[in-house]
């Protein structure tokens, strides 16, 4: 692989794990996982 194909895919895998990590971080700020959490309703 050349030099500027792996910065390339450091560059995306950074772009991909970073979008993921703030919307985990989003998510758990605003609360949407604690109220999700409560509102657990299972048949049993």
């Amino acid at each position: 692989m050349s030099a500027s194909a792996i910065v390339m895919m450091v560059v995306a895998m950074l772009i991909i794990w970073g979008g993921l990590a703030l919307a985990v971080t989003s998510l758990v700020r605003h609360g949407a996982v604690e109220q999700r959490a409560e509102n657990v309703r299972r048949d049993l």
